[in-house]
């Protein structure tokens, strides 16, 4: 008679249809006490739903072009990114910072795979066009790459079946195997959209959304956003934020929230999905 498998640490009670993304700003990613702790929320929630990861790594990745003597070029929180940053994004993102956070997610008891967009087609991208900024300029981005449409999630949807938490550096490649960097915001809601996840949690260092006299407003719908932007009220990386948000919303993602993975105590957050304070979140409505 074959012995039953004792029941791991972490077993699953997840269903086929649960499935959140959950995007890191890479400024979560620096000090390992703020990587454990997300880490063991991440674990936690592992628990009960799918879970994919998308991280980024601006201030390390500024770190790594200083070095190298690189000027770091951004443009409404979007990276330009010539050749050279281009080999710096890469190491940093999927050697660093990626290794970093799938040792620690294993560490606290899931069973994470460290991947970037290239891996099996993850994230197939094509070039970036010229991005209109919020002034009306065309300003062109250079090895920045941009989601295809349509595009499967057969490697992570295989992964997740298998109860594997997938950990994503946000590199792709185009179909003619050109290393992109892309925005991880943007890389965030295609994933969602992709695989049909019933939620995109973007966490950062900001408290969501500020109105005109800096206070967070715990609500917003896609038109008020547009009007804050076209506005400069909202300007740099919650540009990038809110269309990522918007675009999720677009494609079938029921909910969209930018929440302040600093201050909130992100991993009972993640471990419960409860418990957001006032004044610390915004949630992106239709």
């Amino acid at each position: 008679m074959t012995p039953k498998t004792a029941p791991s640490k972490y077993q699953s009670s997840r269903t086929s249809n649960n499935c959140l993304v959950l995007k890191l700003g890479g400024e979560l990613l620096e000090k390992p006490a703020d990587v454990t702790r997300i880490a063991r929320g991440v674990a936690r929630l592992s628990q009960k739903s799918h879970v994919v990861l998308v991280h980024g790594g601006g201030k390390e990745i500024d770190y790594g072009l200083k070095r190298a003597g690189i000027q770091k070029l951004q443009v409404d929180g979007l990276r330009i990114t010539d050749a050279r940053t281009l080999e710096v994004v890469v190491a940093v993102l999927s050697g660093t910072i990626n290794t970093r956070l799938v040792a620690a997610v294993k560490k606290a008891g899931a069973k994470p795979v460290g991947l970037t967009g290239a891996d099996a087609d993850v994230a197939t991208l094509k070039r970036a066009a010229a991005h209109k900024t919020t002034r009306g300029k065309l300003v062109k981005l250079g090895f920045v790459g941009v989601p295809v449409k349509n595009s499967t999630s057969t490697l992570l949807t295989s992964l997740l079946a298998e109860g594997y938490t997938p950990i994503v550096a946000c590199i792709g490649t185009s179909q003619s195997g050109q290393l992109l960097n892309v925005n991880a915001d943007t890389l965030a809601a295609h994933l969602a959209i992709t695989l049909k996840a019933r939620r995109l949690i973007i966490a950062g260092s900001t408290e969501g959304v500020l109105d005109d006299d800096g206070q967070t407003i715990g609500q917003i719908n896609c038109r008020e956003a547009a009007r804050l932007i076209r506005l400069g009220t909202v300007k740099a990386g919650m540009v990038a934020k809110l269309q990522a948000c918007r675009t999720a919303l677009d494609g079938g993602v029921p909910e969209s929230l930018i929440v302040n993975g600093y201050k909130e105590k992100i991993e009972r957050f993640l471990a419960t999905e409860k418990g957001l304070r006032k004044g610390r979140s915004t949630q992106v409505l239709p």
